[in-house]
């Protein structure tokens, strides 16, 4: 309901008070005297003041009791955009264009820019401005310059966009909201660049904040990293702020950041966290890993060392082995250092017990069409070459089934089939000699009958009758090159 005050004010302005019809035009701008925001209608009585004025002749600021106040100055405060349908909206549109065009540096010049340019060329606006095409073709812009008169929508666009540049390039209350404008019109790449380009070089957040609003991943993450960043105490983050690092750290995760996954595996094992969840910090944790976060694949490597016996597995410790390597291939001081713990270490087969045979066995495989080897015997010598690379014991020789050693990272001798009582053993991987003679020898076995190896009496048989075969018929060879290639 309206005031007292209002009401009274409005019976003034309707019998032709000047500074009525402006106090009330303010007070539509404003919300005055609880008055409803209607720029229409406050365009509505500034027109009427003006032509008030006109009619009584008034060329100074007094009018006995009360000082009329500057039009000028309350023209250029109407949001031009939201006058569209008022039936003032020629009164306003021709005020507007005539103190852009003043040629002055007056703040009601860069007012009437800035509300051209607002009109013409923002995009929320896009619906007047289809309107106004319509608009200008039914009326004559009559009163304003030649150079005006005679230009369509695109030509008067033009020049709006010209005053938005202006406005952004200078000093004015306005070049803030020009240069967002700006902002808002390049294409969504340009946008991103120029929004991270500001919070890199001058550490703007709000550049960083709208940079994550419009979809930037690494923008999402910077946000979310610098919301939960610790501040001395690991526990000093408040849960708002800890809710707003998780909002924007997970938005990034779905983006497939890594990063993001195990920052998020941190928040939620803080105690502050109103989230707080054991079981969401380890998804998050397990998440990061499959990314490749190292310190992620170090963290769920340990977990399932440490929860092996608990774990469904044919080899204990196989997956833990398996993340942990990961970890040590990306430097983890840490991950290399439990690596030795899980896997055994055998890089120097020189010094192995079959490093003689297995120089002997490499001779008969390279020479095996002229020795007229058969295939059973062809099998060993594989089996003897990878025995030397992993330092196999005779059992493991004879009973590993070779072409299920090898993993990614590891060879894994199992011989239990045969004999229970023998552990398993982890051997890790680290030379190419090693991985050549896993692959030679996975091709023959892929390509053979696994019975023709028969039992494990029979490869003992075969073993003393091929070594003593070896020994004989390659050692004094290999000794007299040994010989050589010292001299």
């Amino acid at each position: 309901m309206a005031s007292h005050e209002f009401l009274k004010l409005l019976s003034s302005a309707r019998s032709g008070d000047v500074f009525s019809q402006q106090k009330l035009a303010d007070a539509y701008l404003t919300g005055a005297l609880k008055t409803p925001i209607q720029p229409a209608n406050a365009l509505v009585w500034l027109e009427k003041a003006y032509l008030t004025i006109k009619n009584q002749g008034l060329e100074t600021k007094s009018t006995g009791k009360h000082e009329i106040l500057d039009l000028s100055d309350q023209i250029a405060k109407i949001p031009l955009a939201k006058t569209f349908n008022s039936p003032s909206f020629h009164f306003g549109w021709k005020s507007f264009w005539q103190l852009a065009e003043a040629n002055s540096e007056s703040s009601l010049t860069f007012a009437a820019k800035w509300q051209l340019a607002d009109l013409f060329i923002n995009p929320s606006n896009q619906e007047v401005q289809l309107q106004l095409v319509d608009w200008l073709k039914k009326n004559n812009s009559t009163s304003l310059s030649e150079k005006l008169e005679s230009l369509e929508f695109n030509g008067l666009q033009k020049i709006a966009r010209q005053y938005l540049h202006e406005l952004a390039n200078g000093s004015s209350e306005f070049e803030k909201q020009a240069k967002e404008l700006l902002i808002k019109l390049q294409p969504n790449n340009e946008v991103l660049l120029s929004l991270w380009s500001d919070w890199v070089e001058n550490q703007n957040q709000d550049s960083l904040v709208r940079s994550a609003e419009l979809g930037h991943t690494v923008a999402k993450l910077t946000l979310g990293l610098h919301l939960a960043k610790f501040e001395g105490d690991k526990n000093s983050k408040s849960n708002a702020s800890l809710k707003k690092a998780a909002y924007w750290l997970q938005l990034a995760a779905k983006d497939g950041d890594r990063n993001a996954w195990y920052t998020l595996g941190e928040i939620y094992r803080r105690p502050q966290f109103s989230g707080y969840s054991a079981a969401e910090s380890d998804r998050c944790f397990d998440r990061a890993a499959d990314l490749g976060h190292p310190q992620a694949q170090l963290r769920k490597g340990a977990n399932l060392w440490r929860k092996r016996e608990k774990i469904e597995e044919k080899v204990l410790g196989l997956q833990a082995s398996y993340w942990v390597w990961q970890a040590s291939q990306q430097d983890v001081p840490e991950a290399k250092e439990l690596l030795s713990k899980i896997l055994v270490s055998r890089p120097h087969p020189q010094k192995n017990d079959w490093f003689e045979l297995a120089q002997c066995a490499d001779h008969a495989i390279n020479h095996h069409a002229e020795h007229k080897l058969d295939i059973d015997w062809l099998l060993l010598c594989h089996r003897i070459i990878i025995a030397n690379q992993f330092n196999f014991s005779k059992a493991e020789l004879l009973l590993c089934e070779v072409g299920q050693l090898q993993h990614e990272h590891c060879v894994v001798v199992d011989i239990r089939w045969e004999l229970p009582k023998i552990l398993p053993r982890l051997i890790q991987i680290e030379t190419i000699q090693q991985r050549r003679a896993l692959l030679a020898a996975g091709k023959v076995f892929a390509s053979t009958d696994i019975n023709i190896e028969g039992n494990l009496r029979q490869r003992r048989y075969r073993f003393d009758r091929v070594t003593d075969w070896l020994i004989s018929t390659f050692s004094k060879n290999l000794k007299s090159q040994t010989d050589t290639e010292l001299a």
